[in-house]
């Protein structure tokens, strides 16, 4: 055998014995990797469902609100506002958005409660714009429900519910007995008037690095009735005083209205923790 074809041999069999072979010499089994195209596919991951905001402009209809000394109406300021919140909120696709009204109607107190709560809204905004005796005050503020308020409104809504076959956190109020389910609204209550005032303190601090001037002590807690729900966090955001014409006029102004809208849509990013990829 020539030197030139025994240098080729050898050369082929290094290769079966570096390709072919296993580590004890034997060849190796062909490979069970499947070949991409037969490789199978990585399950899609679903998309989290938008969050449902259910937005309740003031007052409308008969019930004009607070009135400005030019004549403003509070029902008129925070249905404009409203609108453009839910233009802001639905822009990104990131939420879904419910008005209690979208015209100059009146709907009730409770009833706006209500549809929020048929809806299964993951937050509720109430927008309102202030008045006072006092023309010098002025700046928003922010409102979530007291502990004396939700002590009442629990063995009010318990027996209340219990007539309507109210459902807290799956268990029907109607089979359960009175005292069971007014603890059951309750607990199920101040859990959510925590992430309630959660959800002002984002409305603070995003209307004061927006510069929308505040009322001192602007957290305030009370017993709207718009606020107690068991189930849905929520804030009533005082906008502004009517009373006072600075604030009067800045509430008719449309960029300042647009203003107001993105400081609130970005205090809803902030809530929900979406607030890294977009700016008020």
């Amino acid at each position: 055998m020539s030197d030139f074809r025994r240098r080729h041999l050898l050369a082929v069999l290094a290769g079966v014995s570096v390709l072919g072979m296993g580590s004890g010499g034997a060849l190796a089994a062909p490979s069970k990797r499947r070949p991409k195209s037969m490789a199978k596919p990585t399950p899609a991951v679903p998309m989290a469902k938008p969050k449902l905001i259910f937005l309740d402009p003031g007052h409308g209809g008969r019930d004009p609100g607070a009135l400005g000394g030019r004549g403003t109406q509070e029902k008129t300021v925070v249905l404009a506002i409203a609108r453009d919140l839910q233009r802001e909120l639905l822009a990104g696709n990131r939420y879904r958005v419910l008005l209690s009204r979208n015209t100059d109607s009146y709907v009730p107190l409770r009833e706006r409660v209500a549809r929020a709560q048929a809806a299964r809204a993951d937050l509720f905004l109430s927008l309102h714009a202030d008045a006072h005796g006092d023309h010098d005050v002025r700046g928003a503020s922010v409102y979530t429900l007291s502990e004396e308020a939700t002590d009442r409104e629990a063995a009010a809504l318990a027996a209340r519910e219990n007539r309507a076959g109210a459902v807290i956190s799956g268990m029907r109020l109607s089979e359960q007995p009175d005292n069971v389910a007014q603890t059951l609204v309750a607990m199920s209550q101040r859990g959510t008037v925590n992430d309630s005032r959660r959800l002002a303190d984002t409305v603070v601090a995003t209307f004061a690095r927006n510069g929308v001037r505040l009322l001192p002590r602007t957290h305030r807690q009370a017993g709207f009735a718009v606020l107690t729900s068991p189930e849905i966090p929520a804030a009533l955001v005082e906008l502004g005083y009517l009373s006072n014409p600075q604030d009067e006029k800045l509430l008719t102004v449309r960029q300042h209205q647009m203003a107001l809208a993105r400081a609130l849509r970005a205090s809803v990013d902030a809530y929900f923790g979406t607030g890294a990829t977009r700016k008020a």
